[in-house]
């Protein structure tokens, strides 16, 4: 397997939901730290989790992630197995665009693919990213997309090859425009709990009592 790093989308305003959906709890932990977890178990290095400008929010995540452990200890960490490096997005009211730019821009040039992964689908974890991973290498597309409710989406894995579009994306457009640009270049993954997210406190509520 070759070098794969990640991406944390984790710079939005979660203006529908009221709070900032990063830090829900969903199965006892923050939903930044499961997507955190979910790319440092199945591998990628490095995480790089990209957070708006210096703020309540922001600070709150970053303490967050520095709770001891191993596999997402903050950035530098020598010794341990996977880094979460975490960087501020002044842009971030502009749009996701403006994140991706952000984040694959902090890659090292020794990553060879990265996944993109968004704060809002509590249903991630080490075995979904995996599979984008594994799927990449058996299929040999440029792009490997989550599949769920009729459709392609995050968490998603990119070619270095794909890099050069990420980062001509608009401010406001996300990896999907890229991934509906080019559908013979997608291997799709099963992944139909993506299609859960949370975006306002109807979609929590729903979330915590099925999980009760």
């Amino acid at each position: 397997m070759r070098n794969v790093g990640a991406v944390v989308l984790a710079a939005g305003g979660s203006s529908r939901l009221g709070r900032p959906k990063q830090l829900l709890t969903f199965g006892g932990e923050t939903l930044v730290r499961r997507a955190v977890r979910a790319a440092a178990e199945a591998g990628c290095d490095p995480v790089i989790v990209v957070v708006g400008e210096t703020s309540e929010t922001s600070d709150t995540i970053r303490s967050e992630l520095a709770i001891r452990d191993s596999r997402i200890a903050s950035f530098p960490a020598p010794g341990n197995e996977v880094r979460a490096m975490i960087v501020e997005n002044g842009e971030w009211r502009k749009g996701v665009g403006t994140s991706i730019r952000r984040g694959l821009r902090e890659l090292p040039g020794f990553v060879d693919a990265v996944v993109l992964l968004a704060c809002d689908q509590p249903f991630i974890d080490a075995s979904v990213v995996g599979r984008l991973i594994a799927a990449r290498e058996e299929g040999g597309r440029p792009m490997v997309a989550s599949s769920y409710a009729s459709t392609l989406g995050v968490p998603a894995l990119f070619d270095r090859s794909c890099f050069e579009e990420l980062l001509a994306l608009p401010d406001d457009s996300g990896a999907k425009r890229l991934i509906t640009n080019r559908p013979d270049d997608v291997f799709p993954v099963a992944f139909e709990r993506g299609a859960i997210d949370v975006d306002t406190p109807e979609d929590f509520a729903r979330l915590t009592r099925k999980s009760d």
